[in-house]
């Protein structure tokens, strides 16, 4: 494909003989005689490349220079400049303001066409290289997505797996992570930070794996050794996931999302803001759907009797930050439709 090259100049016998050698190399060539009709034909036109004259009277080519780069349609075609001048205060000046070379007038035909050639093959590998960035970074992208899809898929089916360990559980981990997001967008956490919360939340009981199932599903109350055994799944629950080197964060919510307020929890007996922020509000957000789901010795609780337990709990076993935002989310679900299905 031919290039298209505008050639303004006042000067008639320098347009006739631009004209002249740039046609018979086959290029398309338009011809205007000053800056005010340079800048009409581009707001209809788009060529390849501008050969702009220094000296018009009216607009000189630093004017129309200064007007074609201010358009957005125009402001990426590129420039050179034609000149008689031989003083290196206009070719800096010209370079300053955006042109791409200079050429001296009068032409010497093989010199304006290699340097014509020049450029015009330069500006096309320049598209070609953004063209080839826009589709690898387009291919990374999708790519990204795709693997990200892929982790919460794995994510999530590790969690079915873990809730479906517990016979007397369907969904906890999902309903965890669910709450445990809305919380977080409410104290006012950023859409990642967020997304972190629910992964957190979705895997906060992944050490119930290592836990035998006669304990897990056992119906009645458990001895002090099998509870023992069971307060262990939150220091399992962490050497799992410390693995995942890619998301170290994610230990947090299952090593720590049963430690209380007050310093009365487990592992660790950590107390406030030593617990770390994500576990608080997943500990909030457990212990809400533990109330709210049915259990082997119990259905679910009356959501009067779960407001109660959540105010009785602030400062105590619960943040009270996350406290009142997990209240007042209870205040507005009226239909009492945040529990087990």
């Amino acid at each position: 494909m031919s290039n298209w090259i505008l050639v303004v100049d006042d000067n008639t016998s320098n347009l006739t003989m631009a004209n002249k050698i740039l046609g018979e190399a086959g290029m398309r060539v338009s011809c205007v005689k000053s800056g005010e009709s340079a800048l009409k034909f581009l707001k209809c036109n788009k060529p390849d490349l501008i050969l702009l004259d220094v000296h018009m009277p009216g607009m000189d080519g630093f004017e129309t220079m200064a007007s074609i780069k201010a358009d957005g349609e125009s402001a990426d075609i590129p420039v050179i400049f034609l000149t008689a001048d031989d003083d290196s205060e206009t070719e800096l000046k010209g370079l300053q303001a955006g042109a791409m070379d200079f050429i001296k007038k009068p032409f010497v035909p093989e010199v304006l066409l290699l340097r014509v050639n020049h450029l015009a093959e330069l500006v096309r590998l320049q598209s070609d290289l953004a063209h080839e960035v826009e589709e690898k970074t387009r291919e990374v992208t999708e790519q990204h997505k795709r693997l990200k899809r892929i982790s919460m898929q794995v994510v999530q089916s590790l969690s079915g797996a873990i809730d479906a360990k517990d016979t007397y559980t369907n969904g906890h981990s999902s309903r965890v992570a669910e709450y445990s997001q809305k919380i977080a967008k409410r104290a006012g956490f950023s859409e990642k930070e967020q997304g972190n919360i629910y992964m957190m939340g979705l895997l906060h009981d992944v050490g119930k794996i290592g836990i035998s199932d006669a304990i897990i599903n056992k119906p009645d109350k458990l001895t002090d050794e099998e509870y023992a055994i069971m307060k262990t799944h939150p220091v399992l629950g962490e050497k799992i996931l410390q693995s995942i080197t890619e998301f170290p964060q994610l230990t947090t919510g299952a090593r720590y999302h049963h430690e209380r307020y007050d310093g009365g929890g487990y592992p660790d007996g950590l107390a406030g803001e030593d617990i770390p922020l994500e576990a608080r509000i997943i500990a909030v957000a457990d212990a809400y759907d533990a109330m709210t789901s049915h259990r082997s010795y119990r259905d679910i609780l009356p959501q009067e009797t779960v407001r109660e337990e959540i105010e009785k709990g602030r400062g105590t076993q619960f943040d009270p930050k996350f406290a009142e935002i997990m209240l007042a989310m209870m205040a507005e679900d009226t239909e009492y439709q945040m529990r087990e299905k």
